[in-house]
């Protein structure tokens, strides 16, 4: 099934990477991304042209063998989830390349460029994202060809359940969606993101189970030659939790705190849980650049938990300057201050500070999602067989060819 969906998938990825050469190059669109302006573009054009060509004559060469050996019985299947999985893929796709392209459609249609920025993009993407995730947790779940009723059920009655209690037990510790759209979005990422995990758990737990009886060893084991037996589905479904942990961490920007203060030392600021106290403040000045910096102790909850030194430097080279951030990182949240320069009239140093939650939960979604990409590159285990005696190999011979197909030396 989908043999049409998958080459027009691959002929429109090598397309669109061209466009976006084209808008990088040609200087058709302003954007920082946009570092270069020249009359290349045409040829982009005439390129573009002479690919859609070469595919659609490729496509209409090999409709035939592109033909579906299998037709869609369900919407409540597999199949299905595949298909949803790429109309939503799609619609993202869509969507940035017309937030992208929107300059240019507005000075066509109205004479002026009109350009739009990250709140479109999140208006647009963010429940495309949250459908995406809730796909990435119900595929699983899903029969081939068509799921009964009692199979939902049954699949989705335990990781239903840990969903809405994760729903509800967030709700005392601040995470209340009627608190503005940015906390409903992150309030639902985190709901699918456990439905997700437990899906992935129960396809984990629900194998290893069946080993765990058939190798007499115990569910971890089970697990792992389970894992072993069918590498890149099980590495895929660790790479979708992979996925998912970065979204947790993209979801904690909606409890994003930040604070700007001039600081004398001695003086205080107060952030969430955190407190800052200015204790020193350098100035230097070398061959290659002059430097202001802060020393800064941290508490938190009045405890003290580490000393910060932001710095701000100017080169001296090309008359430009540079933040070197100081970050106090936990699983919970990063502490990330700057050191935004003097008050002129002061001479006060001026401190930043963002209390940024969940930032370590992308990174370790990222090596996540490295780890199930080389677990699916992984060769299959071969199949694992139970030793057989010679003496009962020879009785099965016996008795299913006679004695003249018993192996030599073998006993009755």
């Amino acid at each position: 099934m989908m043999k049409v969906w998958n080459m027009w998938l691959i002929f429109i990825t090598f397309m669109l990477s061209i466009l976006g050469t084209l808008l990088t190059r040609s200087g058709v669109v302003q954007s920082v991304h946009a570092f270069a302006q020249s009359s290349i573009g045409s040829w982009f054009y005439v390129f573009l042209m002479i690919i859609l060509i070469v595919c659609v004559a490729a496509f209409v060469k090999n409709r035939r063998h592109l033909e579906s050996e299998n037709k869609l019985e369900s919407l409540v299947s597999r199949e299905s989830s595949f298909l949803f999985n790429n109309l939503v893929l799609l619609a993202a796709c869509f969507a940035v390349l017309c937030g992208t392209l929107f300059p240019i459609l507005s000075e066509w249609v109205r004479g002026f460029k009109i350009t739009v920025g990250a709140p479109f993009f999140n208006k647009v993407m963010l429940p495309i994202g949250l459908f995406l995730i809730f796909l990435t947790a119900v595929g699983p779940l899903l029969a081939w060809r068509k799921t009964s009723l009692g199979s939902l059920k049954k699949n989705f009655a335990i990781p239903a359940g840990l969903s809405v209690l994760v729903g509800a037990g967030l709700i005392p510790i601040g995470v209340k969606p009627w608190n503005g759209i940015a906390y409903f979005y992150a309030w639902l990422t985190f709901v699918f993101s456990t439905l997700v995990i437990a899906t992935i758990l129960s396809e984990f737990i629900r194998g290893g189970r069946v080993l765990q009886g058939k190798l007499n060893t115990n569910i971890f084991g089970g697990m792992y030659h389970l894992t072993r037996r069918n590498m890149r589905r099980y590495g895929g479904y660790i790479v979708h939790f992979g996925v998912i942990l970065a979204c947790i961490g993209i979801a904690g920007q909606a409890f994003n705190q930040e604070k700007e203060q001039e600081m004398a030392q001695g003086d205080k600021l107060q952030i969430g849980s955190y407190t800052l106290v200015g204790q020193e403040y350098t100035e230097d000045d070398n061959a290659n650049y002059q430097s202001r910096a802060a020393v800064l102790d941290v508490y938190k909850d009045g405890k003290y938990i580490t000393r910060l030194t932001p710095e701000h430097r100017e080169f001296k080279a090309s008359n430009q300057g540079t933040t070197i951030v100081a970050d106090y990182s936990t699983l919970k949240e990063d502490l990330y201050v700057i050191y935004e320069g003097l008050n002129p009239d002061t001479q006060h140093p001026i401190i930043k500070v963002f209390i940024n939650p969940l930032v370590n939960w992308l990174w370790i979604g990222v090596l996540t999602v490295v780890l199930g990409t080389g677990l699916a590159l992984v060769p299959n285990a071969a199949q694992l067989k139970s030793p057989v005696t010679v003496t009962a190999a020879a009785g099965a011979l016996e008795s299913g060819g006679g004695a003249s197909m018993r192996p030599a030396g073998a006993r009755k």
